[in-house]
C-alpha cells in the first residue's frame, strides 16, 4: 500500500502546534501509542521485577516485551539487548569493560565521521590502557568514509574499531559490512553507532557484521534512553563492575539498578508503531518492520531530493551532504550569513531546523567548519511536502534579509 503521511502525522499530538520539524536527528516527536504505553505502565500496578505480586509481574512483562521488540528492530537476539540511560552512557560503560583486556601498544581505530559519543569514550579507554589511537578520515569533498581507508589502519595489534552506520551531521552511510569484514580479518571487534541509522533504515546486526550496535529509541519515536545489541555469547565473555547481590545473568549484568520500566514500555510501543506504519502489511513483526522502513525510505528520499533541488537554486548556500548513500539529513552553510541566524530566522516562522555541530565535532572540523557546524535539516517519516515548502520559503526569505 502507498505510504499515507497524513495518517501518520495525525498520530503525533505535537504536530498540532503547526511547527514544521526538521530536528528529527536530535530527537523525533512522540506518537500517541507511545505516550499511552508510558501512561499505562505508570498507571500500574508497577513494582520491581518479580513473579508474585501483580506489579512485579507487570514489570517483568514490560522488560520481556521490550527485549523482544528491540531484537526484532535490530535483527538481534532478545538475550543480547542491553538497556542504558543513553547511547553515550552505554558506550562509556562498554569502553571501560573492553579496555580491561587491552595492553600497552594495542590499537583502537576511530572515525572522524562519528558523533563524539563514539569517539571520546574510546580515546579515554585507550589512554588508560596505554593503547594507540588511529584515526580514519572521511573525504570532506564527498563525505565518504571508504572501507579501504579503515582497512589501511588495521594491524595485528588492533583490538577495536568504532564507526558510525550513519553520520548525524551529514547523513553519510559508510559500507559497514565491508568495514566489518576487514576488521574481523584483523581479529578485532567492531562497535557501531546506529543511533542515526536506526531512524531511517532497518538495522540487521548480522548483515552489518557488527559485534555491538548502539541506538537511541527517542530518534525513532520512542522515549529517552539507550539500547545496545550484541551476541549473548560475546556478552558472556565480558565482566563489568556490578553490585554483589545483582544478577550475573546476561544481559542484566550490564544494567545497573532498577530499569526505567515506563520507558521500556514506550519503546516497545514505538517498535510496534513502526511495524504497523503501513496498513495492510502482514507477517511477523520483523517482516512488517522491513516493509515499513522501505516505505519510510522512499518517502524521506523523495522529500530530500525536493529539498536538495530547491537548495541548489539558492545563491550563497553550500550543501555538505553529498555521499552516494546517505540519510535524509542535510547540512547547510551560507556565504554571508551565520547558520545560527538562519536557525533563529526560521524559528520565527515556526520552522525548526537547528544549527551547530551536534556533537560531531571531528566531522565539523574536518569539513572546515570548526566547532560551529551549519544548519542541519533532518527529515523524518512525519514530514510532508508542505513542511518542505515552508522550509524553502523560509530559507529564501532569510537569504534576502
Amino acid at each position: 500500500m502507498t505510504y499515507d503521511v497524513a495518517a501518520t502525522r495525525a498520530r503525533f499530538p505535537a504536530l498540532r502546534a503547526g511547527v514544521a520539524h526538521f530536528d528529527g536527528p536530535g530527537g523525533t516527536q512522540t506518537p500517541t501509542p507511545v505516550i499511552e504505553a508510558i501512561t499505562d505502565a505508570l498507571s500500574g500496578p508497577l513494582s520491581v521485577r518479580g513473579s508474585v505480586a501483580p506489579g512485579e509481574i507487570n514489570a517483568e512483562t514490560i522488560v520481556r516485551d521490550f527485549r523482544r521488540a528491540m531484537a526484532d528492530l535490530l535483527g538481534a537476539e532478545a538475550e543480547g539487548i542491553v538497556v542504558g540511560r543513553s547511547a553515550t552512557q552505554l558506550t562509556y560503560d562498554f569502553s571501560r569493560v573492553l579496555a580491561g583486556s587491552w595492553a600497552p601498544g594495542d590499537e583502537v581505530v576511530v572515525s572522524r565521521l562519528d558523533h563524539d559519543a563514539n569517539i571520546r569514550p574510546w580515546l579515554r579507554a585507550a589512554e588508560r590502557a596505554g593503547a594507540f589511537v588511529r584515526w580514519a578520515d572521511f573525504d570532506p569533498a564527498t563525505g565518504e568514509l571508504s572501507p579501504e581507508t579503515v582497512g589501511a589502519l588495521l594491524t595485528d595489534r588492533t583490538r577495536l574499531v568504532a564507526v558510525t552506520a550513519a553520520s548525524n551531521l551529514i547523513g553519510t552511510r559508510p559500507d559497514v559490512a565491508a568495514i566489518a569484514d576487514l576488521v574481523h580479518r584483523a581479529g578485532a571487534l567492531l562497535y557501531v553507532d546506529g543511533v542515526h541509522f536506526a531512524a531511517h533504515a532497518l538495522v540487521d546486526i548480522a548483515e552489518l557484521g557488527a559485534d555491538f550496535v548502539v541506538c537511541s529509541p527517542y530518534k525513532f519515536f520512542g522515549p529517552h534512553h539507550g539500547v545496545l545489541a550484541a551476541s549473548p555469547r560475546l556478552l558472556e565473555t565480558l565482566r563489568p563492575d556490578k553490585l554483589a547481590p545483582s544478577t550475573d545473568a546476561v544481559p542484566e549484568r550490564f544494567e545497573l539498578g532498577t530499569l526505567p520500566y515506563e520507558a521500556l514500555a514506550g519503546t516497545r510501543a514505538a517498535v510496534d508503531f513502526l511495524a504497523d506504519l503501513v496498513p495492510g502489511t502482514t507477517g511477523e513483526r520483523r517482516d512488517r518492520l522491513r516493509s515499513a522502513y522501505a516505505a519510510i525510505q522512499a518517502h524521506e528520499s523523495a522529500l530530500r531530493e525536493s529539498v536538495e533541488q530547491a537548495v541548489s537554486q539558492l545563491d550563497g548556500v553550500t550543501l555538505h551532504s553529498r555521499a552516494a548513500l546517505r540519510t535524509p539529513t542535510m547540512l547547510l552553510t551560507f556565504d554571508n550569513h551565520a547558520a545560527s541566524d538562519a536557525h533563529h530566522f526560521l524559528a520565527r516562522s515556526r520552522v525548526h531546523a537547528p544549527a551547530g555541530s551536534f556533537y560531531a565535532l571531528e566531522a565539523s572540523r574536518h569539513l572546515g567548519l570548526g566547532d560551529t557546524g551549519g544548519l542541519r535539516v533532518g527529515l523524518s517519516a512525519y514530514n510532508d511536502a508542505n513542511d518542505v515548502d515552508r522550509l524553502v520559503a523560509g530559507l529564501s526569505a532569510f537569504l534576502r534579509s
